[in-house]
């Protein structure tokens, strides 16, 4: 089987005009495939490269140098490192999903129309969006009288629902996973892991980053492990 995704001998440097030209070196030759359907974790202390591999991927970092060659829904292949800016919107609106760990949305909407916008972004019914969207903040625990109010007031934990709901709702093919459990008590944690592994049964391959022992060891079935920018380790969960 061709792997959905084949990163070859990735680098990405920084230079801090405002330094003196510091140059940093974040990503060093990082090569590495993924299966279709795998769910892939990074490792490593922060600073080791793990975020700027997941930006790159998602290309809100730019690599310096190295191919990553994404396969399509429909069989081709994209090197995220070339592609154009409008290729790379059109499969954030149809691929792949970044989750962060971090919420941010347009203040004044409520919970339930942000996690139901990537259904409507692809012609859904708004009432059946809306619906699949209250589904999943009740699965997650969310208070039912929260689905109305704006996830910009919400704790770091009810921000980070609304994060795992609106990445999975319309099962994308490529998610990028950021911390998703790192605010959560052990009961909701689990209900996310369950969510993000019924994600990969129906297919979807996920990337994810976390140093909470708990999610790596339900979710991964092979890590990579990083220091200095550098894949030191690869093992098989």
């Amino acid at each position: 089987m061709n792997p959905i995704l084949d990163v070859r001998n990735v680098s990405k440097h920084f230079h801090l005009h405002i330094q003196n030209q510091k140059h940093i070196a974040a990503l060093t030759d990082v090569s590495f495939q993924m299966a279709e359907g795998e769910i892939l974790g990074l490792t490593g202390k922060s600073g080791s490269g793990k975020s700027s591999l997941m930006k790159c991927l998602y290309r809100t970092y730019l690599a310096s140098s190295g191919e990553m060659h994404f396969r399509t829904e429909a069989g081709s292949v994209v090197d995220l490192v070339t592609a154009r800016e409008h290729e790379i919107i059109r499969l954030r609106q149809t691929e792949i999903v970044y989750c962060s760990q971090f919420l941010s949305v347009i203040p004044r909407v409520p919970a339930a129309d942000v996690v139901a916008e990537a259904l409507l972004r692809r012609g859904g019914d708004r009432a059946e969006a809306l619906e699949r969207a209250k589904e999943l903040l009740d699965r997650l625990g969310l208070p039912r009288e929260l689905w109305d109010a704006f996830p910009a007031t919400f704790s770091g934990g009810e921000q980070q629902r609304v994060n795992v709901a609106r990445a999975i709702i319309a099962a994308p093919r490529f998610l990028l996973v950021d911390e998703p459990t790192a605010s959560l008590d052990l009961k909701t944690k689990d209900v996310v892991i369950d969510l993000f592994l019924a994600q990969k049964a129906r297919g979807s391959s996920i990337v994810l980053i976390t140093h909470d022992a708990h999610t790596l060891a339900r979710m991964c079935d092979r890590r990579l492990h990083l220091e200095f920018g550098r894949v030191t380790e690869a093992v098989t969960a």
